[in-house]
């Protein structure tokens, strides 16, 4: 950034990281995990978010730099195979973000309007040509990038703040479905966390605010208030919206809806408008998600090569641009044409996790030069920790595939810079 930014700024920065792809990806697949314990489960994975926040926040205004989480990482481990194992997931996990937002995308797209007459079709081509158009934006201009997330952070909060106003409007005339909330349609406690941790990419970009704030007036004032005001916004936007849908529709239309259910909740108030109005919200947000994603994945993937944590190869430009991008794009194309939404979710949930446990470390570890509350880092570590332990466990028994792929995603990070760190060494 070429001048300073305002807190408002920085909250709008991690609001709009926050409420992208996310929400519209990985609602119904919430609701079937929790059923009426989905505002619960949005509160669990929302209360370890704020707590990773904390660690955040302090990290950032301690070493201000624009790599944050790759500088968190480097600067505890250096630049060893455990530091580019991690880094080299965080990339990986901006990929699997990617193909989740582009699933949602094809999802609510071939809703809208049919390309081919088969639904399924429809979806693979829509997710796979919004990955690339928002490719070629990022080639065209970064400046456009920032102008299309500007306005899609406006519109999609106005609309998803009507959504909820028009939400509890119907249920008040309409509360057929409201007992679906009572504690007696809750899951077990295990599946109450499950869900909140598979929906965890849905609370991942507040991270992104770390890359700001070396440009945050008074950051000494505002980095707290910026990390907290944008969590603490999201958390109850999220709580809000998942009273709404499971109040607003039976759990089975929901689950018959799952991969656009968002939009099927605005259908009870306001008809076929309201799917419409929904629909065209959850694309313009996915869009703005992917086209923000790919740029900042292209970077982190530029930045880590240039620690030499990848091979030389990333710094190389293509079409003036990093080759990361390139690379990004053609990856979630191919993960989001080979896997299904929930082992998407699980995979990128289990990478975000393990990251803010390894930050959440760091944060307690620096306590003292942070001048921070070590017991809070540690809860927070503790907790994404357990949150990452169950998630896997509980998804192994159905979803198996989602586990492979999130374990499998983080041994092919840590594997790879291994190869790469021992190739050097020979070559020297």
């Amino acid at each position: 950034m070429s001048k300073e930014i305002g807190l408002k700024d920085a909250i709008s920065i991690g609001i709009g990281g926050m409420v992208g792809g996310g929400i519209f990806a990985v609602l119904g697949l919430a609701v079937s995990l929790a059923k009426g314990g989905t505002p619960l489960a949005f509160s669990f994975a929302g209360i370890i978010a704020l707590l990773t926040a904390y660690s955040y926040a302090k990290l950032s205004k301690k070493y201000p730099q624009n790599g944050g989480t790759v500088a968190f990482v480097n600067t505890q481990f250096g630049n060893g195979i455990f530091a580019g194992g991690i880094n080299n997931l965080l990339w990986v996990s901006y990929i699997v973000m990617l193909a989740l937002y582009a699933s949602a995308f094809g999802s609510y797209g071939s809703e809208l309007f049919s390309l081919t007459g088969t639904k399924e079709w429809d979806v693979h081509l829509y997710q796979s040509a919004i990955l690339l158009l928002a490719l070629l934006i990022n080639y065209l201009s970064v400046t456009l990038v920032s102008g299309i997330e500007s306005v899609a952070v406006i519109v999609k909060l106005f609309i998803l703040v009507a959504f909820i106003a028009v939400g509890f409007y119907g249920l008040t005339a309409n509360s057929e479905n409201l007992t679906q909330l009572s504690p007696k349609n809750w899951e077990s406690p295990l599946l109450l966390l499950s869900g909140g941790m598979v929906i965890f990419v849905a609370y991942e970009g507040f991270e992104l605010i770390a890359n700001s704030i070396s440009d945050l007036k008074d950051r000494e004032k505002n980095t707290e208030k910026a990390y907290f005001g944008a969590v603490g916004f999201v958390i109850i936007l999220y709580i809000l919206i998942a009273i709404v849908t499971v109040g607003a529709l039976p759990f089975q239309q929901i689950a018959s809806a799952q991969d656009y259910v968002l939009a099927k909740a605005a259908e009870p108030t306001l008809g076929q408008l309201g799917f419409t109005i929904i629909t065209v919200t959850a694309l313009i947000s996915t869009f703005s998600a992917i086209n923000a994603t790919v740029l900042g994945s292209g970077r982190v993937n530029y930045d880590i090569a240039e620690d030499n944590e990848l091979p030389r190869y990333f710094t190389h430009k293509f079409w003036g641009k990093p080759v990361g991008f390139l690379i990004t794009a053609i990856l979630s194309v191919t993960l989001v044409n080979l896997f299904n939404l929930q082992s998407i979710s699980t995979a990128g949930s289990a990478g975000f996790l393990l990251i803010f446990v390894i930050v959440n470390y760091v944060g307690y570890k620096r306590h003292k030069q942070l001048h921070s509350k070590k017991w809070i880092h540690l809860l927070a570590c503790f907790l994404c920790a357990l949150a990452f332990v169950t998630l896997l466990t509980q998804q192994f028994g159905s979803n198996r595939m989602g586990v492979f792929i999130a374990v499998g995603i983080i041994a092919f990070c840590f594997v790879a810079e291994w190869l790469y760190k021992r190739t050097n060494q020979r070559k020297q």
